[in-house]
């Protein structure tokens, strides 16, 4: 993060010197111009309290700069006025924007030789006086600075030599010696910012009143007196608006005397300087004090004044804080193995949140049975997805009822059910006897959807023996944790992850990786592809095949979409070996010729051009897949759908929440040597609605037990629990 601030600082100087040579070409809006006006005087109102503020001269080491940038932002501004008072000014007092307007009516009384005096007693104040004095004293100081150099060097190395002094105290004293002999040589150059500045301004004054008479009374046809009226005015108007900020960096001037030299670069000096919240409470005030003014642009005053306010706030509060930092003892070393519900990250992107009837199943009095199951879920992940999975988090909330929990997933819920930490829930796998007797709280059990009962402990051993899986709260939590975050491993791998799985494998295989990463893949283009084989089902947790496959295919392109399509293909034996092995008959699902056709001919994404499938169509292939699996009963091998490879996303996508066991391949995806069956071919029939046929119960029921089991089971043999959350 700041990094990234630092770079948008960077950025900012020379995006600056942009706009203002863009104000000097290109014509602006008055409403723009007003904007601009105001933005110069509270930069200079900013300038002034800065200088004021600082407790030395060097505090304040970027104000040359600064003049520099202030006097180009005015000149700027003269030059776009200018425009626009000549080319809009017979049409009225508001062509110039109303700050020029407000300045002519409510400083002047609207009269323009008023306004030509003022302007000139203002040039007398600014020109001879203050811009003057400043210069002569930053010319003698810096004659004097440049004297005495070599006499303060040599006193510095005296109490060196003398031992007076450290070598890093001598060698801090020596810059700032050079650093003041620069801050008074840029001083000398400044003023003469301010003077040219003084001098520009009554030139571009007399231009705009010589050429607006001649433009009012021959391209507009007006008198001689509306022509004064109308351009005159509007000329005064813009130069008083200009003169004014130049009047304030005047005597920033000569009250401040700023350092050149410093070990940031000028971006950080400006932007470390102007953090002083004491600078922007005297710009908000001042702000809000002119937009009050009734001829003023409440509209534009008003929000600067506000937003300066707010800067002031915000940067009041951070120093508060940094001091509160300062003071404050630092933390007590906490054995990172374990989990409290007052250690909580910001930036962790599993949370399960507990009503606080669930709190004590992370109290470390009571063995936090949670933690432990969590962790051992999180090693179970880790070791199916073949990354380490990032840290959970668990935290209570008071917004939840007493015994329920949620899950959340990058801040969004995905699951939460309610879990009675007093009881036992007794699920219903399939195995349970009818009339079994046992008494309790009916219920679904949260993962699988099984009917269960929450029982009472004393029940448990009853509860065995009429064939119920039984498990406590902290284990129904494991395993709904599991199961959500089982269907979605794509959405918990990163850009870090990705990274530590390169660094395993450039261990052992560097040229492998440097054959693919950085160029032509970056590190954002692997994680994309890793992540659109995790979705497709297909695991990483070996990456040589996968980056072998990679390797392969970017000699072909570098298009996202074809390089899963040619890594899919080339790991096509290792997705198939999922469900059937190499010497089995893989059970074969394809679609009718004119089906295929419908589909790759059809509907396409307008963004990534891929084929889209209608959702009746989906819903009736998804039907007859799900028949077909349930007729083929839970203990035979789960059928592949093969489509065409243009086909493959699409239909995979249908059937992820219509049949997500199915597996669906591309041709070029399936091995040559792989023996298949086919058992169906989905036509014209399938496209519409057909009654579901849902698995059996003991299908269902019979895998809901293992899966249970096998959660419960990870986090048995799990000695420590790992980190602030599993």
């Amino acid at each position: 993060m700041l990094k990234r601030t630092a770079n948008l600082g960077a950025l900012a100087l020379p995006t600056g010197i942009m706009t203002l040579i863009t104000l000097m070409i290109v014509p602006i809006p008055a409403f723009m111009l007003d904007v601009f006006f105001v933005f110069n005087i509270a930069l200079s109102v900013a300038v002034l309290m800065a200088a004021m503020n600082a407790e030395k001269p060097l505090d304040f080491s970027s104000f040359p700069s600064v003049l520099l940038f202030a006097t180009l932002l005015r000149l700027s501004l003269n030059v776009a006025s200018t425009r626009v008072v000549l080319v809009y000014g017979h049409t009225g007092g508001a062509a110039a924007g109303h700050v020029i307007e407000s300045f002519g009516k409510f400083l002047i009384g609207g009269n323009f030789a008023v306004g030509l005096f003022v302007f000139m007693i203002l040039m007398i104040i600014n020109l001879v006086v203050v811009t003057k004095g400043a210069g002569r004293v930053s010319e003698v100081s810096a004659r004097f600075t440049l004297d005495a150099l070599p006499g303060k060097q040599m006193a510095i190395d005296a109490d060196l030599a003398a031992g007076l002094v450290t070598a890093e105290e001598a060698k801090t004293r020596r810059r700032d010696v050079a650093t003041e002999a620069d801050f008074y040589g840029s001083m000398d150059g400044a003023s003469k910012f301010v003077k040219g500045d003084a001098i520009a301004a009554l030139l571009i004054l007399g231009v705009n009143i010589i050429a607006g008479f001649c433009l009012g009374m021959l391209s507009h046809g007006l008198s001689a007196g509306d022509a004064a009226e109308k351009y005159v005015t509007l000329a005064v108007g813009d130069a008083l608006v200009a003169q004014v900020p130049s009047l304030l960096l005047s005597i920033a001037a000569a009250v401040i005397v700023t350092r050149v030299a410093d070990s940031r670069d000028l971006a950080g000096q400006i932007g470390g300087q102007f953090a002083n919240p004491a600078t922007w409470l005297p710009v908000a005030v001042i702000l809000g004090a002119i937009g009050f003014i009734p001829a003023m642009p409440h509209m534009i005053f008003l929000p600067a004044a506000a937003m300066a306010g707010w800067i002031w706030w915000s940067l009041r509060k951070r120093a508060e804080r940094l001091r509160e930092a300062e003071i404050a003892p630092p933390p007590p070393q906490t054995d990172p193995s374990r989990i409290t519900l007052d250690e909580v990250s910001d930036h962790t992107l599993v949370t399960i949140e507990l009503g606080y009837g669930l709190v004590h199943l992370v109290d470390e009095k009571r063995g936090s049975p949670l933690v432990a199951r969590v962790t051992g879920v999180r090693k179970q992940l880790s070791q199916a997805c073949g990354f380490i999975v990032p840290q959970f988090r668990v935290r209570d909330s008071l917004e939840l009822p007493p015994n329920e929990y949620r899950i959340l997933l990058g801040g969004v819920r995905i699951g939460g059910a309610v879990a009675r930490p007093d009881r036992i829930l007794a699920i219903d796998a399939g195995e349970a006897r009818p009339g079994h007797g046992l008494v309790g709280e009916a219920t679904h059990d949260p993962s699988f959807g099984c009917p269960a009962l929450w029982i009472d402990p004393a029940s448990r051993d009853h509860a065995i023996a009429e064939g119920f899986l039984t498990v406590d709260a902290g284990t129904v939590i494991a395993t709904h944790l599991n199961q959500l975050l089982g269907e979605r491993p794509q959405a918990m791998l990163g850009p870090d992850e990705v990274r530590a799985i390169l660094d395993g494998v450039r261990q052992r295989s560097a040229g492998m990786v440097e054959t693919i990463h950085p160029n032509p893949l970056s590190l954002g283009a692997l994680t994309r592809i890793f992540r659109a084989l995790l979705e497709d089902g297909v695991s990483i947790a070996h990456p040589l095949p996968i980056l072998a496959a990679l390797g392969q295919a970017v000699q072909q392109t570098t298009d996202h979409d074809r390089l899963v399509d040619l890594v899919r293909a080339e790991l096509g034996p290792m997705i198939v070996g999922r469900i059937c092995s190499p010497t089995d008959r893989l059970p074969v699902v394809t679609l009718d010729a004119s089906l295929e056709s419908m589909i790759v001919q059809g509907m396409q994404d307008p963004v990534t051009g891929q084929p889209v499938i209608e959702p009746d169509l989906a819903r009736g292939i998804g039907e007859r897949i799900s028949s077909l699996i349930a007729e083929r009963g839970p203990n035979a091998i789960s059928p592949a759908l093969v489509v065409q490879p243009r086909a493959r996303r699409a239909v995979s996508a249908a059937l992820r929440v219509r049949a997500p066991s199915c597996l669906v391949l591309s041709i070029s995806e399936l091995p040559q040597s792989q023996p298949i069956e086919v058992i169906a071919v989905i036509g014209g029939e399938a496209t519409a609605p057909q009654p579901v046929r849902a698995l059996t119960d003991q299908t269902n029921r019979s895998d809901t037990k293992d899966r249970t089991q096998r959660s419960g089971a990870a986090s048995s043999d799990i000695a420590q629990p790992e980190g602030l959350a599993a």
